[in-house]
């Protein structure tokens, strides 16, 4: 939202007024990791993991802050650990990012226990980014705008409400004060990650 060197500070006083706060310190090693303090994000990445270990993406960014440590064992070990995860979670887009970064690493890539099949949708369905499921469609997007019509396209109505109740956590935790627009973008960046959205 501000300068580096702020918002590591922001979420680095989070992280340690209260050490269970996967958010915070997910924050911090985000903020780390766009600073290029690899071994401080690859430490805070850590907590997130001992905090809640089914998050598939923190194990994509640790895997980039140790390839950018020069790590790249550890890299390939977080990265073959993620894809599993991802997989069981149904989380899509990191899954097939970590398999894209194994590949170009040369490692061998997991077998995926179920394949990808084609899936027929129904009328009010869609097949969702997030969960990779065919689910219910939104009523009407949640937004009028054109990220409102994404979401109503590639998002089923339970991982909107999931990310609803996380969104609401974003805000309270992050203290982003919505109308300043480096706040949204922080918030927008959130929803993206969370909901597997480009």
């Amino acid at each position: 939202m501000t300068a580096p060197n702020d918002r590591i500070e922001q979420f680095r006083k989070m992280a340690e007024a209260d050490p269970d706060n996967e958010l915070g310190h997910f924050s911090l090693g985000r903020a780390y990791l766009d600073a290029a303090m690899y071994d401080q994000a690859v430490v805070a990445f850590g907590h997130v993991v001992k905090l809640n270990p089914n998050l598939s993406k923190v194990y994509h960014l640790m895997a980039q802050a140790l390839l950018q440590a020069g790590k790249k064992q550890e890299a390939i070990e977080r990265l073959t650990a993620g894809v599993e995860i991802a997989e069981a979670r149904g989380d899509m887009m990191p899954r097939d990012e970590m398999l894209n970064m194994l590949r170009e690493l040369g490692a061998p890539v997991p077998e995926l226990r179920r394949p990808v099949a084609d899936v027929s949708l129904k009328d009010g369905q869609v097949l969702c980014s997030r969960c990779g499921h065919a689910g219910t469609r939104l009523p009407k997007p949640p937004f009028r705008n054109a990220q409102g019509q994404m979401i109503h396209e590639k998002v089923c109505a339970d991982c909107w409400r999931e990310w609803i109740k996380m969104g609401t956590k974003v805000i309270n935790e992050l203290r982003l004060p919505m109308s300043d627009p480096r706040a949204q973008a922080e918030f927008d960046r959130h929803m993206y990650e969370f909901l597997s959205l480009k």
